[in-house]
């Protein structure tokens, strides 16, 4: 028995799993419900017809993650094409219509022919809880400013001084909005008694805000048809924005307090502009471990700081942002980018630099997030952390 590939086009409740030999004949074509005895059967009945197998999957977690669990624990060399790659390569196989069958077909042909592809590497624990978490984060802050926009719309709508001098991304307007929501509620209660309102819940800068809501509500006599059932939905709004921000809280101690028990917390942490939770999802894309990334440059293609050619004909020097890149990723580096350029001197030298070259803010941005994939990379690989002058390496 020879070498097989086999492509198993995931999804959420059956999966279709498709093997073929070294001259792309069909070897096996079956879908199967993504359930674990089912889908062990399916392992038995692959390897019987080769003596090595490799494995290719479109999804890298989710509805395939019972699939990837099973396979690496029996040992299978896993590889991962992302689903754009098979619709791209799609073109080139004969006929116009899609199917499961064909997905996997494309998906087990393409593993055999490509040498490009990157073995799926699922993480340890700790990586995955800090994937699952940053995520969790990221659509919170998501929600809450979705519903930070529904609220400036409601109250623009009946009370547009008010919402001009509201920040709505901090607590006291946000518990002013509770109480008080219309121009006639705000003069009858006056700014003594707002003040004092405010100063029982614990809002800072109470007379401040007081005075300007006050102020606000003298500018406008006029109640807008509707105003009660806006009033009303702009209470209910405003306490599910701090719902939400007592929700992301607590979601930031978690992902600091398991960020902090990884192996290479304190490196990642010791580079300017990365904290607690760019340093999350900085290991949750890469695991922390620079052995898949044998050079600084990988590491910087696979975050998208890297630019890629697009040269053709007499064009040359013609860079561009490449199309596959971890966008998760390319945000640690741009972010902490941004973050070091106003808390450490040597970036902002640099960036003054590239400004002075007569890049625009973006590249050089972009230049110093490049720059700092070779740093982060350097450390992780000697295991220490930052120092604005590196050690001195004396000869032997």
């Amino acid at each position: 028995m020879a070498k097989i590939w086999v492509g198993v086009d995931a999804g959420k409740t059956h999966h279709h799993c498709v093997a073929i030999d070294e001259n792309g004949k069909r070897l096996l074509s079956r879908r199967v419900a993504n359930d674990e005895p089912i889908l062990l059967d399916l392992l038995g009945d692959v390897l019987a017809l080769g003596e090595e197998v490799v494995w290719a999957v479109d999804l890298a977690d989710g509805a395939a993650g019972l699939l990837i669990a099973l396979l690496v624990n029996h040992g299978q060399y896993l590889l991962y094409i992302p689903g754009r790659v098979v619709n791209r390569a799609a073109d080139g196989y004969r006929g116009d219509g899609k199917t499961d069958a064909k997905d996997a077909a494309i998906i087990a042909d393409q593993a055999r022919v490509r040498r490009d592809l990157h073995p799926l590497r699922p993480g340890d624990e700790l990586t995955i809880e800090l994937g699952l978490l940053t995520a969790y984060r990221m659509d919170l802050a998501a929600d809450r400013t979705r519903t930070v926009n529904r609220l400036r719309a409601l109250l623009t709508g009946i009370f547009p001084s008010l919402e001009r001098e509201l920040e709505l991304t901090n607590v006291g307007p946000l518990v002013l909005l509770t109480g008080y929501q219309t121009p006639a509620a705000i003069r009858r209660v006056g700014a003594r008694r707002l003040e004092t309102w405010l100063r029982n819940r614990k809002v800072r800068n109470a007379a401040q805000l007081a005075a300007g809501a006050v102020a606000a509500a003298e500018r406008q006599h006029t109640a807008v048809p509707g105003e009660k059932v806006t009033a009303r939905l702009v209470h209910t709004l405003a306490r599910e924005v701090m719902a939400l921000n007592e929700r992301i809280a607590e979601t930031d101690k978690l992902v600091e307090g398991r960020f902090r028990e990884h192996e290479h917390a304190a490196v990642i942490a010791s580079v300017p502009g990365i904290g607690p939770l760019l340093g999350a999802e900085f290991l949750a894309a890469t695991g922390g471990d620079m052995a898949a990334f044998a050079t600084p440059d990988r590491l910087a293609a696979f975050a998208g700081v890297a630019p890629a050619p697009r040269d053709s004909g007499k064009v040359s020097g013609n860079l561009h942002r490449p199309q596959r890149y971890n966008r998760r990723l390319q945000r640690v580096f741009y972010t902490s980018a941004l973050i070091s350029i106003r808390c450490c001197e040597e970036s902002r030298r640099f960036y003054d630099r590239k400004r002075a070259e007569g890049k625009r803010h973006t590249q050089a941005v972009l230049a110093l997030a490049r720059r700092r994939v070779n740093v982060l990379w350097a450390l992780l690989r000697d295991g220490r952390c930052y120092q604005p002058t590196p050690p001195v390496t004396l000869a032997a």
